[in-house]
């Protein structure tokens, strides 16, 4: 997970404030010097944890909890409230025809984050375009273009170019009909030079793109203070994404820095996969931190996936208890594209009913795998009527999934029982309209 031990010591400051028998000035000291402790660790700036703890101490000795709420609660609601501050403000791109300018210095992920802004507002239903407008980089052009055939958009580049201006507005010039959103992919530096922020500003002053994103490793920690501040002088920046949260133990030092500037974070990176960019949204960001999890984005991948599947045709079968291969193949296929189990995992709250604990996510999420690469070789008829699949039917399904018999036998176990409660669910009118409305089709 992102920022797991700042996560982990969080939540166990919580647990002690859930558990303690009266709220005084001896357990917040406690409280505030594992909080303290959890965001030092994480390189959050010195300054700012104290800052933050004397809020927190403050407001938990001197205000009265709300009518309903204990005391415990209050202090709860107020160590996140303080925590979404520390973050700054939200902001989420609009989903309308622009032009964004990407900037950041080399080795920052901003060439891959172009493919991945391109697949989000692909997904969102536009046009997306990529124009490599970074000649200084010998792999800068093939790079972006791989990119570009990866996420299924259009590339413009000129290979060999002297002048980026140039190459750029003729990209303009080429997707000017053709495209929503155009992305622009600029040169980065080991360090912020003259000559970098001087072809910024010609790029900026030539094209007045709407959205000018910073790329930044959330490894540099605190040090993305300065650099935030650097571009926003130099362009303005209206956004900033932050890529590799989920492989370094800076991110908060990151996070809150960059939230200092004044340039709100607009995305997050949590993956090498082009899927993975999470719009920025500090307070559910800190409620999954803090194990509250997020079930708004778990819906709304939910919805994503089942976006031109035929989720209405699926949910009426499985409330007649009509229930083939070929409906859970479906099932699972809307499940995988939600993304990988452990990621949907980390969105259900620490103590929801059906989050399931000491689970290997990623061997379930093999066992999947491993099912549709089985369902794959059975013929329409065996999917359709799975009653007919006998020992020399699964000698041959094995064989063409490259499997054991045993693993088509569990296969069919597991669908026998998932039809068995799928069962229980036809006739009940009042779940059948739950099932819809989630689903959006009441």
């Amino acid at each position: 997970m992102v920022l797991d031990n700042l996560g982990k010591s969080l939540k166990d400051t919580l647990k002690k404030i859930a558990s303690a028998v009266t709220v005084d000035a001896k357990l917040m000291k406690e409280v505030v010097r594992d909080i303290q402790r959890a965001l030092l660790q994480a390189d959050v700036n010195v300054q700012l944890v104290l800052q933050l703890s004397k809020k927190i101490e403050k407001r938990a000795l001197t205000e009265k909890p709300p009518a309903g709420m204990s005391a415990r609660e209050h202090v709860i609601k107020i160590v996140y409230e303080e925590l979404v501050a520390l973050l700054g403000s939200k902001r989420t791109l609009p989903v309308k025809k622009q032009i964004i300018m990407m900037v950041g210095l080399y080795g920052q992920g901003k060439t891959t984050t172009c493919g991945k802004l391109a697949q989000y507002f692909k997904k969102k239903g536009l046009r997306p375009a990529l124009i490599a407008g970074d000649i200084h980089r010998p792999a800068a052009y093939d790079q972006l273009k791989q990119i570009a055939d990866k996420v299924e958009v259009p590339f413009y580049g000129e290979k060999g170019a002297k002048d980026a201006v140039k190459v750029v507005k003729n990209g303009l010039e080429h997707f000017k009909r053709s495209a929503d959103v155009i992305i622009v992919d600029t040169a980065g530096r080991h360090k912020l030079e003259d000559d970098l922020i001087d072809e910024m500003k010609r790029i900026f002053t030539a094209i007045k793109p709407d959205e000018k994103l910073l790329v930044m490793d959330a490894a540099v920690g605190q040090q993305a203070k300065s650099q935030a501040k650097a571009f926003h002088d130099a362009v303005g920046i209206t956004g900033i994404v932050l890529t590799k949260l989920d492989g370094t133990a800076k991110g908060g030092g990151a996070l809150s820095a960059a939230a200092e500037v004044g340039a709100p974070i607009v995305f997050i990176g949590t993956g090498e996969h082009f899927g993975d960019l999470e719009p920025f949204d500090p307070s559910r960001f800190i409620s999954r931190l803090l194990g509250m999890g997020d079930i708004q984005t778990l819906l709304e991948k939910a919805e994503e996936s089942a976006r031109g599947k035929d989720a209405e045709k699926l949910a009426n079968r499985i409330m007649s208890g009509k229930f083939t291969l070929r409906d859970m193949y479906d099932q699972m296929d809307m499940l995988s594209g939600m993304g990988p189990l452990q990621k949907l995992s980390e969105l259900l709250p620490g103590n929801f009913p059906g989050k399931m604990k000491n689970v290997d996510m990623e061997e379930t999420q093999r066992k999947l795998q491993r099912f549709k690469y089985i369902m794959d070789s059975m013929t329409d008829e065996e999917m359709e009527n799975p009653e007919i699949i006998k020992a020399s039917r699964i000698k041959r399904i094995a064989r063409g999934a490259g499997v054991e018999h045993k693993d088509v036998k569990e296969l069919l176990k597991y669908y026998r029982m998932t039809k068995g409660m799928m069962k229980g669910f036809s006739g009940n009118r009042k779940l059948r309209k739950s099932l819809m409305k989630q689903l959006k089709f009441t």
